[in-house]
């Protein structure tokens, strides 16, 4: 069952917690609620040891996110408070850079302007084949400031201007071919897809998890040297972990491994 708390509910089951914006009237646009309550639901997943990999997805089936909630910020707010409330999307993208587990993007629709943003900092992204990706931005006046490093990181220079340029939308088919989205499934099996994925993800050391995906992200931006030295210790480390010698034991006996976390 899944409990609601503000605009975003939250169950959990099998070790994966399911984080669904819950604002489908409104496309779950992105208020400055929601992002709160997004960034203390993701907190809260991190936080409990029984949870190993989150699902992300959007109430209904018309969009996973159709970006920021225009209305939602105060239209006789200073541009100082609007300033600080963009802030939330900082806050946001950081706190699923440090998450610390597995993130799965279940895209049941539109994934549009920062609902794209958010969709693609999911490390995997199943994607329903209805579903569609881009950043109307410009066709507003608006440019994509808030999501573009993390587009540009994930389509790379020219597909991302590309879509800031344009305001053009791809779909699933497209996006699985550019590489952004990891599965494209029927709608009607998107939801059960991504939650079977987690549960396959969440079966591994969390204790490992957590060091490679931290350093999948900390080596972004590094030389190739520096990358390399860093990914060094960053091995030595997990070699010395219970769960490395347990991984090794279970493969030399032929089992399946038990891991703890330590």
């Amino acid at each position: 069952m899944a409990e609601e708390r503000g605009q975003v509910l939250y169950a959990a089951s099998e070790g994966v917690a399911t984080l669904t914006l819950n604002r489908p009237e409104q496309r779950n646009a992105l208020s400055p609620q929601t992002l709160r309550d997004l960034i203390a639901a993701l907190q809260r997943a991190a936080g409990d040891d029984s949870v190993r990999c989150i699902v992300l997805t959007g109430a209904g089936d018309k969009a996973f996110s159709a970006g920021a909630d225009l209305a939602g910020f105060a239209q006789d707010a200073t541009e100082t408070d609007r300033h600080r409330e963009r802030g939330h999307f900082v806050e946001l993208f950081l706190t699923i850079q440090r998450l610390g587990k597995p993130l799965i993007g279940c895209i049941n629709g539109h994934a549009l302007a920062g609902g794209f943003g958010l969709a693609l900092s999911c490390d995997l992204l199943v994607a329903a084949d209805s579903a569609q990706f881009g950043t109307p931005e410009i066709r507003v006046g608006v440019w994509p400031m808030m999501i573009m490093s993390i587009v540009v990181r994930n389509l790379g220079r020219k597909r991302a201007m590309q879509l800031f340029l344009t305001g053009e939308r791809i779909n699933a088919q497209t996006a699985l071919q550019w590489g952004f989205v990891n599965k494209v499934v029927p709608l009607a099996e998107v939801r059960d897809t991504a939650h079977a994925w987690a549960v396959d993800v969440a079966r591994w050391s969390p204790l490992v998890m957590r060091l490679g995906r931290d350093a999948f992200y900390d080596i972004d931006g590094l030389d190739m040297e520096a990358a390399l030295r860093h990914l060094q210790s960053e091995l030595t480390i997990v070699s010395l972990s219970d769960d490395f010698r347990e991984g090794v034991h279970a493969f030399l006996e032929k089992r399946e491994p038990r891991f703890t976390g330590r």
